[in-house]
């Protein structure tokens, strides 16, 4: 009996197959220029002016080059002042850790401290700026710091009649998901009750935007103080896309700060940053900081039993044993549960991380503490905490949100400057399906 032939060349319509498949794969992983990366295309910008940058460990191009480097070989452009946020200009500080104003050792020139004894820069600190550019990778969720640095730095700015720039990076978490309450509802009263250095303006908690996109909504709706507006200039990207994670975008990851160690991090952060709140650890001072939660008092097969009862969209959850060597329960033992991301493209972080809270306060009501001011600063709001003592029907709180989620949405299309697509009527209801 012979054997059949098979041909290793492709056939033509099996060429035309390959040929498609190669092209998708690299558009899903394609090569992002940032707004860094663009700069030289806007020199004339900042051709003899005196220039002062709000940067950090985060402020390269995807040559490796630092911002600093950049500008200072620009013709006729001289860098006069540094300004660093949380965790310092080189990302070493931890969390919530005040920093001090210094004198950089490689540039020789100032780096004022806006995570110290002010967080808005001063009349004294932009003397000798004519122009303030931001450059700083943020992860996407209204309560990490970076993008309230922006906001009083474009403040600051703009009352002192200044210019201010922003080289625009990715959305690390993508530009689809919207997700959660709008912060202390979606009106911008002068006093806001929740208002903080981890929300001051009135944006859901996973907002699907950009810094450039977020920095036009803060000047454009007024919500700067005294109804300020920045003379705002956006450097935009090349070639990134609302559906893209970061790890479709063909630039390396540098951790944005000290726990936010790789992607995976920082898609599980709107879920875990919550137990910042109460007394469970969130796996600080462990090699999973955010990936892993407990304390000595769980009992993990227990918890993920009831975790994994929930069916949260993307998620499941592991048993697991750690002991901190910092913050909370250092050097004791804790059960609790590892996050597995089973579908990073369905995951509701921020939901799931209040009905994790949740769990644990209903299985531990003796134990588990509440830190309530921190807790409702990271939400926007009291209710979520009080729904939770008050064993309320959470799904009910959910739909109480969407009017402010549609609203914010409203407001936010305006604010977009990247691609879009026409609506979709099959869409999860936390994603901006456009």
């Amino acid at each position: 009996m012979k054997s059949a032939k098979t041909s290793l060349a492709p056939s033509g319509a099996r060429a035309s197959i390959i040929a498609i498949l190669v092209l998708f794969v690299s558009s899903c992983f394609a090569s992002v220029r940032t707004g860094l990366d663009s700069v030289g295309a806007y020199k004339h910008i900042f051709s003899g002016k005196r220039i002062g940058i709000i940067a950090n460990h985060t402020s390269f191009d995807s040559n490796g080059k630092y911002i600093v480097d950049i500008f200072n070989a620009m013709p006729n452009v001289t860098v006069t002042t540094l300004f660093s946020p949380e965790h310092g200009l080189y990302g070493t500080e931890k969390a919530g850790r005040e920093i001090d104003s210094n004198i950089d050792p490689n540039y020789k020139i100032s780096v004022f401290s806006l995570y110290g004894n002010t967080r808005k820069p001063t009349r004294d600190m932009l003397k000798n700026v004519d122009i303030l550019v931001f450059d700083i990778q943020d992860i996407g969720i209204r309560f990490y710091t970076y993008i309230w640095t922006m906001s009083l730095a474009m403040e600051a700015a703009a009352e002192l009649g200044k210019s201010f720039v922003v080289l625009d990076r990715p959305n690390p978490i993508n530009g689809l998901h919207v997700e959660g309450n709008v912060l202390n509802g979606v009106s911008h009263a002068v006093q806001r009750e929740f208002a903080s250095f981890v929300g001051l303006h009135p944006i859901a908690v996973r907002h699907g935007m950009t810094v450039g996109e977020l920095a036009k909504m803060f000047n454009e709706e007024g919500w700067l103080a005294d109804g300020v507006k920045a003379n705002l200039t956006i450097i935009p990207m090349n070639g990134w896309r609302r559906r893209m994670w970061y790890d479709q975008t063909g630039l390396p990851f540098i951790k944005p700060s000290p726990n936010i160690l790789n992607l995976e991090t920082a898609t599980v952060y709107p879920a875990i940053c919550l137990l910042e709140g109460t007394n469970v650890s969130e796996g600080r001072g462990t090699n999973l900081p955010f990936n892993q939660f407990g304390a000595p008092w769980i009992n993990a097969e227990a918890l993920v039993a009831r975790l994994n009862d929930l069916n949260l969209a993307g998620f499941r959850f592991e048993p697991t044993f750690f002991t901190p060597t910092s913050s909370k329960y250092a050097g004791q033992t804790c059960q609790g549960a590892r996050i597995v991301v089973t579908d990073r493209n369905i995951i509701e972080p921020y939901w799931s991380g209040i009905q994790v809270v949740d769990t644990i306060y209903r299985m531990h009501p003796d134990k588990f503490e509440w830190k309530a001011e921190h807790f409702d600063r990271l939400c926007g709001t009291s209710a979520i905490r009080e729904a939770i003592i008050n064993h309320s029907d959470l799904k009910e709180l959910k739909k109480s949100w969407q009017p402010e989620r549609t609203a914010f949405l409203k407001v936010r299309s305006k604010y977009l400057i990247y691609s879009v697509r026409k609506p979709r009527t099959n869409c999860l209801d936390h994603i901006d399906c456009i």
